[in-house]
């Protein structure tokens, strides 16, 4: 593997990050992610020296230059996570010898991961999926699966997984359709779709049951959390009711299928109990 360009990668990712953060928050603003970036609290014009990703943050003690106002973390840990994304893929396709397939993949997937990124922050903030970033998204995913059939032309194996991101999506269509948008948003359906194409059959399968076990979970302990904490002020309530962003436990299942092969690994070992 040729470090140096891991190493560039992932200062690309960095930057990439930081160019994430003014989309999230310019997003349905009126503002546009070309123009000057200002300080939140005291609107004053910042010069690049104040704008140098993960530096800026860490010299400037996280406080704006001007008004010495805190900055938020956001900043950094979008950057950080996006860095970190870059890494994994730089990692996972040089490490071997590229061709043409892969090289596209490779390309695609630096394409799919900012969309990801931005995807997790607006839902957390916002608790909705913009339409322009799943759609971007789904796009990228069908990108990735042209290597495929570049490289095989369309095999069964290939339809299959071209098909991957409506099978995916229609589940969620129908949650979303039979609950009138109660159980879950159409928007997790959209990001499915992506999912699936990105994906394959398989691969988006584990990623969207990773995604429910672990918001599952999360959702059980935030519920736990808040009945320990009943009588405290300022805490939060917390109920089977209460809407919680799903897109971010989704991506987290994409991210594992991804690079870390946790889910598949998990479901081997129940197959060899004999669970399934």
């Amino acid at each position: 593997m040729d470090w140096v360009y891991v190493f560039y990668i992932t200062g690309l990712g960095l930057a990439v990050g930081s160019f994430l953060n003014v989309v999230v928050l310019r997003y349905h603003t009126g503002r546009t992610v070309l123009g000057r970036s200002s300080c939140a609290s005291c609107a004053h014009k910042l010069s690049w020296f104040d704008l140098v990703p993960l530096a800026s943050f860490v010299l400037l003690r996280g406080k704006c230059r001007y008004c010495r106002a805190r900055i938020s973390f956001q900043y950094p840990l979008v950057e950080l996570l996006t860095a970190f994304l870059f890494f994994l893929a730089a990692r996972q396709f040089l490490a071997g010898t590229l061709t043409y397939a892969s090289l596209l993949h490779f390309v695609t997937l630096l394409l799919a991961l900012p969309f990801l990124v931005a995807i997790v922050v607006y839902d957390i903030r916002h608790k909705i999926i913009p339409d322009a970033l799943a759609y971007g998204f789904a796009f990228v995913g069908i990108m990735f699966r042209t290597a495929d059939v570049a490289q095989s032309g369309f095999t069964t194996a290939v339809l299959l997984d071209l098909a991957a991101g409506p099978l995916l999506f229609l589940p969620f269509f129908l949650l979303w359709f039979f609950s009138k948008g109660r159980w879950m948003g159409l928007g997790d359906g959209k990001l499915a779709l992506g999912i699936g194409w990105l994906l394959g059959l398989s691969g988006g399968v584990l990623a969207v049951l990773f995604g429910f076990w672990s918001g599952a979970l999360v959702g059980l302990f935030l519920v736990a959390l808040t009945h320990l904490s009943v009588r405290r002020k300022g805490v939060t309530k917390v109920s089977l009711k209460s809407e919680v962003p799903f897109a971010p436990f989704l991506i987290l299942g994409v991210i594992d299928v991804l690079f870390f092969g946790l889910t598949s690994l998990f479901i081997s070992m129940l197959s060899q109990l004999h669970v399934f």
